[in-house]
C-alpha cells in the first residue's frame, strides 16, 4: 500500500471532488431542511464513527433547533477500500432513543449494508423515527435498497478520502473530499 501523505493531495496530485467551501455550503443547506422538518422536535443525532465527526460537528453547529448527539461506533471495511459486508459494532449508543426522532448521520454510504443493519438495529429500540443523513452517497454500488432522507452529495462509485474519510484510518484531516486513484 502506498504511504499517502496530506501534502500529495495538497500539491494537486490527486482530484479534488468538493473543496471546504462546497461541503460548508451545502451543509447550510442539509442543515435548513433538518431545522425546518424538526422545528417542534428535540432529535437525537447519531454520529457514525470515525468517519461522521467532521461532518455531524459541523452540521451541529448549523442547526437552528434543540438536539442532542450521540455516538455509535460500526466497522465494515477494515483497512480495505471495500467493505466487507460483515458489520462489527465497536461502540453502541449510549442515550435512550425509545419514542424519540433519531436521525443517523453517516460520511458515505455505498452498498447500503451498513445503513440497512443501523436501521433494524436502531429500529428495536422503538424510536418515533428514524432517518439517515449523509454527507456522500455513491452511485450504482448499492446492494440493497434503502433511503437517505438528507443527502449531501451524489458521487461516482469511486474510493474517496478526507472530510473524515479516511484510508486505513489516515487522511481524514484533509479539508477537503479527494477521489483516490
Amino acid at each position: 500500500m502506498h504511504d499517502y501523505q496530506m501534502k500529495d493531495f495538497e500539491s494537486g496530485k490527486f482530484p479534488l471532488l468538493f473543496s471546504p467551501e462546497m461541503i460548508q455550503q451545502r451543509i447550510k443547506e442539509l442543515a435548513s431542511e433538518i431545522t425546518k422538518d424538526y422545528h417542534d422536535k428535540c432529535p437525537v443525532l447519531i454520529g457514525v464513527l470515525n468517519g461522521a465527526f467532521m461532518f455531524l460537528s459541523d452540521l451541529v453547529k448549523e442547526l437552528k433547533i434543540d438536539c442532542e448527539v450521540d455516538f455509535i461506533k460500526i466497522s465494515s471495511y477494515g483497512d480495505q477500500r471495500t467493505s466487507s459486508g460483515q458489520i462489527k459494532v465497536k461502540k453502541d449508543i449510549d442515550c435512550h432513543i425509545e419514542d424519540r426522532h433519531v436521525l443517523v448521520v453517516e460520511d458515505i454510504v455505498d452498498s447500503g449494508l451498513s445503513v440497512t443493519y443501523l436501521g433494524n438495529r436502531l429500529m428495536a429500540y422503538k424510536p418515533k423515527s428514524l432517518k439517515f443523513v449523509s454527507l456522500l452517497r455513491k452511485k450504482g454500488s448499492a446492494k440493497v435498497e434503502f433511503n437517505i432522507d438528507y443527502l449531501g452529495f451524489w458521487i461516482e462509485n469511486e474510493f474517496v478520502v478526507g472530510y473524515g474519510l479516511d484510508l486505513a484510518q489516515k487522511l481524514r484531516n484533509l479539508p477537503a473530499v479527494y477521489i483516490l486513484k
